[in-house]
């Protein structure tokens, strides 16, 4: 399944800038960082599901922002960039 994950994690104190870097350590173990605070990939259900509870043992419920779009493989969609920029994904098989 695609997956598209995006998050913003405050980081006013201590805690939040180490949340914000498990964040970020997290996702680039499972998916692809194709922007600030947006990775992308195919996962399986129970990569998401395994992701989806480590997810919870990072984030504050109450102060942050993570949200999970789910592509299931009968859906086809298209990338339109809007800018000459490279692709971030490109580079992968």
């Amino acid at each position: 399944m695609f997956i598209i994950v995006v998050y913003d994690i405050v980081t006013i104190e201590k805690k939040g800038e180490k949340r914000l870097r498990n964040i970020l350590k997290l996702l680039r173990q499972y998916l692809h960082h194709t922007q600030k605070s947006v990775f992308e990939g195919d996962l399986t259900e129970g990569d998401i599901i395994r992701l989806r509870y480590e997810i919870d043992d990072i984030i504050d419920k109450v102060r942050d922002f993570v949200i999970i779009y789910a592509f299931p493989p009968s859906v086809r969609f298209d990338r339109i960039f809007l800018t000459d920029t490279p692709d971030p994904t490109s580079n992968i098989l």
